[in-house]
């Protein structure tokens, strides 16, 4: 049994990535705690604020690369390229770095344009300036990953992703102890720096860990023509996973930042808006996508695991992936249900001290096979090259999210934007298993074939 494990690089790799991401969630869980009862819910709500902007400078510099370097080093490596892989990920440190110097640059000189006109919170231009010093480093970080990732070699991102996590709570719990009575706007910039710190440390490390390899590459002779082919070969991936990203986070950055306008609209006044905003976005959500650790581990290795197998034509290996991804989120996701259904009032009372976080648990609860499983989904699609099409799936699930935001919320509160947020969930994953029904009822597969007789058996009466 040992043997067979050991022999099985998916379920080694999610292990390690799922008792990373684990142990991350749950130092994350007392993070929030901590950070919600020294900032409070208004300034929960100003914090995650800075969320839309995190998420499209990422899509700028990082996302599209990481995924692009991580697909070609998995080519790479299964057909013994180690050089062309090592090549792609200086290329892939070349663009991203250049990227996020360029991003960084243009949080800073606009940072007042996009707090007051697109945030409504003047508060935010000290933390878009402290948040714009961690992206060069958050482009390292993620390059790194991307390049284990490929390697199908997790224990690099495990470590760095555990203590990123710890030097970013430790970094915060050291400024509020030397710092007490620190100004409400000053408290909210120690959790940002405490995020810039924690890519600092991340990424420091990562290069420590991969100097061997990097030393062996620079002791080789210069292949400018290997060079060009594997940025060439990067960018045409990554060029339109990272514009799909950007426009997607674009969407979800309008979402975010509309969402408490809409709130004020309903009837709260503007601290009351960011209240509602802080305790949805700082304690519910965090709650829900706690066990997320384990889908999302198994979703970044999906990805080159899927690749792999597209590559040879295994439509085999790829339909028993869709299976075993689907029967695992959905028993996941229902266990989950129960669990923060039952216990969603408790949660929010005793740890978070807030009601209102308590019946917020309780409503997104139904929305949990569904949000697990869209990751896995997404994974698969994004394995076998179909990029574009998952990218008009998140376009179609956010377009359900926003109709809420701009029509409901303003007339029925943030209810609304509950169960639309639980509609576009179920949409996107109906829409993810359309675009992979060929994949669904492949004869060989083992998984689907009783089902697959059944249906050609029904078909021929």
């Amino acid at each position: 049994m040992f043997q067979t494990i050991r022999k099985n690089n998916l379920i080694l790799g999610t292990l390690m990535l799922t008792l990373a991401g684990i142990l991350t969630r749950i130092i994350g869980f007392f993070y929030r705690i901590f950070l919600s009862r020294q900032i409070g819910e208004e300034g929960m709500g100003i914090y995650q604020l800075l969320a839309p902007i995190m998420a499209l400078s990422f899509s700028l510099t990082c996302a599209g690369i990481q995924t692009s370097l991580s697909k070609h080093v998995a080519a790479c490596e299964a057909e013994n390229r180690h050089q062309k892989s090592v090549q792609t990920l200086f290329c892939a440190f070349f663009v991203s770095v250049l990227l996020s110097l360029f991003a960084g640059f243009l949080l800073c000189r606009f940072r007042i344009y996009i707090s007051v006109a697109f945030l409504s919170e003047e508060r935010c231009q000290n933390l878009i300036t402290i948040y714009a010093l961690s992206l060069p480093f958050c482009a390292i970080h993620s390059c790194i990953n991307g390049y284990y990732f490929g390697l199908k070699k997790t224990t690099v991102p495990s470590v760095t992703q555990l203590i990123e996590q710890l030097a970013r709570v430790c970094s915060v719990a050291i400024l509020f102890f030397l710092f007490p009575d620190t100004a409400f706007e000053g408290k909210i910039a120690f959790a940002v720096l405490g995020l810039t710190i924690g890519e600092i440390v991340s990424s420091i490390t990562s290069i420590f860990i991969l100097r061997p390899i990097l030393k062996d590459s620079t002791g080789r002779s210069t292949d400018f023509n290997g060079y060009n082919r594997a940025f060439c070969n990067l960018i045409a991936l990554a060029a339109p996973l990272s514009l799909n990203r950007i426009i997607l986070n674009a969407l979800q950055s309008i979402e975010a930042a509309y969402l408490p306008r809409k709130l004020t609209e309903y009837g709260y006044t503007s601290s009351e808006a960011l209240s509602v905003y802080g305790v949805f976005m700082g304690m519910a959500l965090p709650m829900i996508l706690f066990p997320q650790a384990v889908t999302s581990s198994v979703s970044v290795l999906l990805l080159p695991y899927v690749s792999e197998a597209e590559a040879k034509n295994d439509r085999k290996k790829i339909s028993r992936s869709i299976f075993l991804a689907t029967t695992f989120c959905v028993l996941l996701g229902f266990a989950c249900l129960v669990f923060f259904y039952l216990t969603g009032p408790l949660i929010g009372t005793l740890i978070f001290h807030s009601e209102d976080a308590g019946l917020f648990i309780r409503t997104l609860s139904f929305m949990c096979p569904f949000l697990y499983l869209g990751t896995l989904l997404t994974s698969i699609l994004n394995g076998l090259g179909k990029a574009t099409l998952s990218f008009f799936i998140h376009i179609a699930s956010i377009s359900v999210r926003l109709l809420g935001i701009f029509i409901l919320v303003p007339v029925f509160g943030i209810k609304a934007y509950l169960y639309f947020l639980m509609l576009s969930q179920l949409l996107y994953c109906i829409l993810n298993f359309v675009a992979l029904k060929k994949y669904l009822y492949y004869n060989d597969s083992g998984c689907f074939r009783n089902l697959n007789r059944y249906k050609k058996k029904h078909t021929s009466i």
